[in-house]
């Protein structure tokens, strides 16, 4: 009757293969559920950036600087996290650069993928900040996409358990990424079940995408604050979740280092909500002014020159307004007097200078960013 009680009545399997080839090339389950979730992550900042007015396809011009720095910036915090694996004895440095083995830190993506968007979004014209909340609901949705590739490979498992979602985990080869086999061909499975804390982490990131949007919705969160709201409720499910986890990670006074780093993370950005103030940023395109074409026969006209000035160039940067203003530029077309065109400016105030119209102001990345 003991022994009856203390088997689990079901159990959540795990993966027997965590690659395939593809002829000579491997195709490795860990990455594509990385990639799916960058795309995930761009399709919904698109879609936010363009709803605060920047124009279409931003986001690819900032993802091709903040994802790559965000994976180096990733595995540089893992290797100085856990360098045992790699510097220690018996390791191996060149092990560095297999990300596709695993070993990404969400610390240092964030911190290289921010460095990475503050440089594009200059480049753009786009306060950073803007970017940051255009991102917030996103950024944690592409977490959880991410935690199944650590499902795939049999990793990142808590301790022991009896509860129905307990998981079983493989023994794999990590040259491979295939389960173990015993002689009879079958795979080999740790002894019992183990907490899913990867699971728990997915969950719980989904549940900061609903927060995020939810309050961002009904408080319309702006400089940064809707950035800041994800990472207080990522770091506050990564402080328990990182508690009960089992695999190999630095201590600091017995605690693992994770927590100490959520714990202080938190406490950044909880600083940040509370003391950012204002209104959410909107941002209005500031286009340069074609030159008037000079009047001609009708024969002489170039067709395909008028085709191409129709399709709408890239704004040379953004001028920040605050909701009713953006509105009333969508309604109107009518942009507000910017800071350096009216009497204030120390001009007459008579005359807007002839190379820019009269409504442009100072690209925002010149002033927020």
């Amino acid at each position: 009757m003991t022994l009856a009680s203390q088997t689990p009545l079901a159990a959540l399997p795990s993966p027997t293969t965590a690659v395939w080839q593809l002829g000579p090339v491997p195709i490795r389950a860990y990455a594509l559920c990385i990639l799916l979730g960058i795309v995930v992550a761009c399709w919904v900042t698109e879609r936010r950036l363009r709803q605060r007015g920047v124009a279409p396809g931003a986001v690819l011009d900032i993802a091709v600087w903040a994802v790559p720095a965000g994976i180096i910036g990733a595995r540089i915090y893992h290797v100085i996290s856990s360098p045992e694996k790699y510097f220690g004895t018996g390791g191996d440095p060149l092990k560095v650069f297999a990300i596709w083995e695993g070993g990404l830190g969400i610390w240092g993506a964030v911190a290289g993928g921010a460095l990475g968007a503050w440089y594009a979004a200059r480049q753009l014209g786009i306060p950073l900040t803007v970017v940051a909340d255009a991102l917030a609901p996103g950024l944690p949705l592409a977490q959880a996409i991410g935690r199944l590739g650590n499902w795939f490979n049999n990793e990142l498992y808590g301790g022991r358990t009896t509860l129905p979602w307990g998981l079983e985990i493989h023994r794999m080869d990590q040259e491979t990424g295939q389960a173990l086999r015993d002689d009879a061909g079958t795979p080999i499975l740790e002894a019992g079940l183990y907490h899913p804390t990867f699971a728990y982490e997915a969950l719980w990131n989904l549940g900061v995408v609903a927060l995020v949007l939810l309050l961002d919705r009904r408080l319309k969160l702006g400089r940064g604050r809707a950035f800041a709201l994800y990472v207080l409720g990522y770091t506050a499910g990564r402080f328990w979740i990182e508690m009960i986890r089992t695999d190999e990670a630095n201590t600091i006074l017995g605690v693992r280092l994770n927590v100490w780093t959520a714990a202080v993370v938190f406490l950044g950005a909880l600083i940040y909500f509370l003391r950012a103030r204002g209104p959410r940023e909107y941002l209005i395109p500031i286009r340069e002014v074609p030159a008037s074409a000079p009047e001609s026969d009708v024969s002489q006209v170039d067709l395909s020159a008028r085709e191409a000035s129709a399709q709408p160039a890239a704004p040379e940067g953004y001028q920040v307004v605050d909701e009713e203003q953006f509105r009333h530029w969508q309604e109107t077309g009518e942009a507000p007097l910017g800071p350096e065109t009216g009497p204030e400016a120390g001009g007459s105030g008579d005359d807007p200078p002839t190379d820019q119209p009269a409504n442009a102001a100072r690209p925002a990345d010149q002033r927020d960013s």
